[in-house]
């Protein structure tokens, strides 16, 4: 019985030292995960603005101010872009060339980029991502 004991209670200390080698790991991992995930969460959202803003610029009556708008609100609705009627100063978007000298046939490019600084700063767990990593969604669409 005496013999036993002593088994049990030296299993538990192997337990106790497994745990405290593997949970850093899988802390990291996960944080890991985490800082990754939102990362493409957030190109994967100004290409998805990129491509709706260019969507409304193409057609026959499409503005600039049109495809500004689109952007701002599919960012808003992806809780990246405040409600106000202006684009945050984190972003920057550019449409070339201008949908008003735009020919149809023509190529319209809309391009939304930020820095990771500037949308990552509560995502950023073990600093994987550099902060001036810049974060870009790109279209190119035919003018109708």
């Amino acid at each position: 019985m005496r013999q036993l004991m002593q088994t049990i209670r030296r299993r538990r200390g192997n337990s106790v030292i497994e745990a405290v080698l593997v949970f850093p790991l899988l802390l990291a991992l996960m944080f890991g995960t985490t800082e990754y995930g939102y990362y493409f969460y957030v190109k994967h959202t100004l290409e998805g603005a990129a491509r709706e803003g260019a969507r409304a610029g193409i057609t026959p009556t499409g503005t600039d101010s049109q495809v500004t708008s689109t952007v701002i609100s599919y960012l808003a609705n992806a809780g990246l872009q405040s409600g106000t009627g202006s684009l945050d100063s984190r972003y920057s978007l550019s449409i070339s060339p201008s949908t008003n000298t735009l020919a149809s046939g023509s190529a319209l490019n809309v391009t939304v980029s930020t820095t990771w600084s500037a949308v990552g700063a509560g995502y950023r767990p073990l600093h994987l991502i550099p902060t001036a990593q810049a974060v870009t969604g790109k279209t190119t669409m035919r003018k109708e």
